[in-house]
């Protein structure tokens, strides 16, 4: 512990949101927000390792890959850009991570430090609503897949199919809300199932999609093509290659904001490095590399390309192989939306609601909003994904800018965590009336910045990038504007308030 004694960890006196001596208060305060007991946290290096052995492997990102190869991206252009974005992740999501891991607390929480009690609202609602509504979206894309799956086996469905409500056909609708109940099931039980299904899912994904790729290059008599006829030359290729390797880094814009959602119980910060290292640069290469195999054995055996994430099992003529691959997507879409699309929006629900709702309360709540939004017309919208959720999306760059500028270059890691959870004004997350005025006179010019970038067609050269300006301009303002000192800055564990570990 650095700079503070640990009698500095007990209740403000006077404060009058005290509670059973502890001097939480319960509109901040429940055992889902609670800081976790670093005794018996239980995510190992593996356990690291398979959230992106799941994630990397989905299929919004094999379909976002593959279309680099359709847009003219050669092979080697598209491995380079997955280099450098494993590196930029790489060095995010550990300084991400290693927030998670010496303070418990999820990023609903994390985020109070910059933004006050009060203020992190914004930043936990943004996030959450960004996710839930890819929640829809992947479980519509795994549903797709379900579909092709079954009038494969029994084509007597494809009569299901020439009906719709709401826009779904009836075996789309059979198809989603199977898929849909059995995430609703999966995260009611908590933290702890979710880290077994995804320690299960991450393998069974790996070998099938590697089997896939063998069986593509084989068919395509061991040669690829290495581009789709047209690859990009001299400075527009090199442009085309940090481009992709940025909007790489902006799909996990989300990600990088709530992994300590995950790192908090991590059993230390060496366990964090070691499975974002062969997770991240390690598990990137080798999903680049199956997606230049599909790519490339596709376009040499007939000049097609692969359009859509369904595609990717329905060239499979061989009905078991299609079974068997069909199956492992279903089950990586599903440890997918656990991971990066279900865990933020029920902590953001629990720190709106911390005294009515609990984990599994939240994560059904989440659950039906992802389902009344329709998720289907969304995704067959480009309005809809490019400006709301595009617009979204640019936001979380200011909010990463000034979370880690805050806790890196102003605290250097010092945290006083008790005071996360109480209301007494003289507390440090206090500021005025419990929103840091600093972090909005940093987040609003950004914010701005990163919308116009990421959205105003006269910028469409640039907008791949909008995530970064926005967090580097958020990041430089934060530290620019000057920021009156409370008191100072404590290193205080939350050891008396924590709960044991998932």
């Amino acid at each position: 512990m650095q700079g503070a004694s640990r009698t500095e960890g007990t209740p403000l006196a006077g404060s009058a949101a005290d509670t059973a001596g502890t001097g939480t208060s319960p509109r901040l305060y429940n055992p889902d927000l609670a800081p976790t007991k670093k005794a018996g946290r239980s995510w190992s290096g593996y356990n690291v390792f398979t959230l992106w052995a799941n994630d990397v492997h989905s299929l919004g990102n094999y379909a976002f890959a593959i279309g680099l190869f359709a847009l003219g991206m050669g092979v080697w252009d598209i491995l380079a850009a997955f280099v450098l974005a494993s590196v930029f992740l790489f060095g995010l999501l550990s300084l991400s991570g290693y927030m998670g891991a010496k303070t418990g607390v999820p990023f609903p929480v994390m985020s109070r430090i910059a933004f006050g009690i009060r203020g992190a609202k914004l930043p936990a609602v943004v996030r959450g609503g960004v996710a839930v509504a890819w929640f829809g979206i992947q479980t519509y894309l795994a549903s797709s897949v379900l579909s092709a799956l079954l009038v494969a086996v029994a084509p007597g469905l494809r009569s299901w199919q020439h009906h719709s409500l709401l826009g779904l056909s009836a075996l789309g609708w059979v198809s989603f809300l199977t898929l849909w109940l059995v995430q609703v099931l999966i995260v009611s039980y908590g933290m702890d199932v979710i880290r077994r299904y995804i320690a299960v899912a991450a393998p069974t994904v790996l070998v099938t999609m590697a089997a896939l790729a063998v069986w593509m290059f084989a068919r395509a008599d061991w040669s690829l093509a290495m581009d789709a006829g047209h690859p990009f030359t001299g400075a527009e290729r090199w442009l085309h290659i940090l481009e992709a390797a940025a909007l790489w880094v902006v799909i996990y814009g989300t990600f990088v904001l709530n992994f300590c959602d995950f790192t908090r119980s991590a059993k230390s910060n060496r366990s964090i490095l070691l499975g974002n290292l062969v997770g991240i640069p390690v598990n990137m290469m080798f999903f680049a590399g199956i997606v230049v195999v599909l790519s490339g054995a596709q376009f040499r055996i007939n000049g097609r390309i692969i359009a859509g994430s369904d595609d990717i099992v329905r060239t499979i003529p061989d009905t078991f192989l299609l079974v068997l691959a069909s199956l492992a997507l279903i089950v990586l879409t599903v440890a997918v939306n656990l991971m990066a699309n279900f865990v933020a929006p029920v902590y953001a629900l629990v720190n709106l609601f911390p005294q009515r709702l609990d984990f599994r309360r939240a994560a059904v709540v989440s659950a039906v909003i992802g389902l009344v939004i329709l998720p289907w017309n969304l995704y067959d919208s480009p309005v809809v994904v490019e400006y709301f959720l595009g617009g979204l999306g640019a936001l979380l760059g200011p909010v990463f800018g000034i979370v880690m500028a805050d806790y890196w270059l102003i605290r250097r890691t010092r945290v006083h965590v008790p005071h996360l959870y109480t209301e007494d004004p003289r507390a440090s997350y206090a500021y005025r009336s419990g929103v840091n005025p600093r972090a909005v006179a940093a987040l609003v010019p950004s914010a701005a910045v990163a919308v116009v970038v990421a959205l105003v067609p006269s910028f469409s050269a640039v907008s791949g990038f909008s995530w970064f300006l926005g967090a580097v301009l958020a990041a430089v303002l934060y530290v620019a504007v000057p920021g009156r000192v409370r008191r100072p800055h404590e290193d205080v564990d939350g050891e008396e308030i924590a709960v044991p570990s998932a």
